[in-house]
């Protein structure tokens, strides 16, 4: 596995070694030593999968009293995955990271504890995958706007047509209004 930390070094892409041939593929995707070695020493607690069609944007969620940690990949299909950190004392607090992950190029981002994380499906539809550090808590949810002007996120719109959000999603937060870690 290759570990390159991006823009926002806590942030981390993971680009496993592919052994194929005629018949397939064998990839490791996951071993906890190298993981800590790299992002550092963290329990997974729970896994979830989504499917969505093109065009969806799930997020920018994120948990403040139980914040997660979340290894993402894709195992069908290509999004554009986003993360911005939400940690006022952090040098980057405010910035975000993306990266394309898709089926074909097998890449896993891992977005610590403290950012807000949100996917958009570029590809006819997508199954979504990830870890995460902590149990999902309904109570605790937190949400940005995925078009909000101080974040200016790059996101890859097809012919510009705004994605499509949940309801909930619709109403995030502005960045400038949010609730944040310390």
């Amino acid at each position: 596995m290759i570990y390159e930390k991006l823009a926002i070094p806590d942030v981390v892409l993971l680009t496993p070694k592919v052994f194929g041939d005629e018949r397939g593929f064998f990839m490791e995707t996951f071993r906890q030593s190298e993981f800590e070695a790299h992002c550092g020493n963290v329990t997974f607690v729970q896994d979830n999968h989504s499917m969505s069609a093109h065009g969806i944007l799930r997020g920018l969620h994120y948990q403040l009293e139980k914040p997660q940690g979340k290894l993402v990949r894709v195992t069908r299909g290509e999004v554009f995955d986003v993360a911005v950190d939400m940690r006022a004392s952090s040098p980057t607090f405010g910035q975000w990271v993306s990266a394309t992950l898709s089926a074909e190029n097998k890449q896993l981002l891992w977005v610590p504890p403290g950012f807000a994380h949100a996917f958009y499906v570029v590809s006819d539809e997508a199954e979504f995958q990830y870890k995460c550090t902590d149990y999902y808590n309904p109570g605790d949810e937190y949400c940005l706007r995925w078009d909000d002007p101080t974040l200016a996120i790059d996101w890859p719109l097809v012919n510009g047509k705004a994605p499509r959000v949940s309801e909930k999603d619709g109403k995030g937060d502005s960045f400038v209004d949010a609730a944040t870690f310390a």
